[in-house]
């Protein structure tokens, strides 16, 4: 079976006390429980949270050998060269995800370091968007 890293950015472990228009009710527990229902039979799912770029760049370095990494860089989106980096040198499908319509929300959260280089983007559909990047990914395996 293939192999898919989930790596989600900052304060996604604070899900379920976040703005919950923006975000959902949702805990990251409760919505990875909800990714390895939808990939059951079809990936090897591992999942990563950090709240460190470093750290997140080191679990992208440590991905290359994944058929697609599924990224929330969450804040990091709007700030992070290096994850960017670490993203340009993977091969294989790279799927944004954003639990919050991030390209209607403040003007600062408009400037995106990673969208020029993903695959594909899932944004504004809370729990979902992560769902409906699975189901893509089933679709192109």
């Amino acid at each position: 079976m293939k192999k898919i890293k989930i790596i989600n950015g900052p304060n996604l472990n604070m899900l379920g006390k976040r703005e919950e228009d923006h975000y959902g009710t949702k805990t990251l527990d409760e919505i990875n429980e909800m990714i390895l229902n939808e990939a059951k039979d079809d990936f090897i799912i591992s999942f990563f949270q950090s709240n460190s770029e470093g750290k997140i760049i080191d679990e992208i370095q440590n991905s290359l050998d994944c058929f697609a990494i599924i990224i929330n860089p969450a804040a990091y989106t709007h700030t992070s060269v290096g994850i960017r980096d670490a993203l340009a040198i993977y091969k294989g499908i790279i799927i944004e995800v954003h639990l919050s319509k991030v390209d209607e929300r403040e003007e600062f959260r408009k400037i995106n370091y990673i969208r020029d280089i993903v695959t594909k983007t899932f944004s504004g559909e809370k729990e979902y968007s992560y769902i409906n990047a699975i189901k893509y990914l089933k679709e192109i395996k």
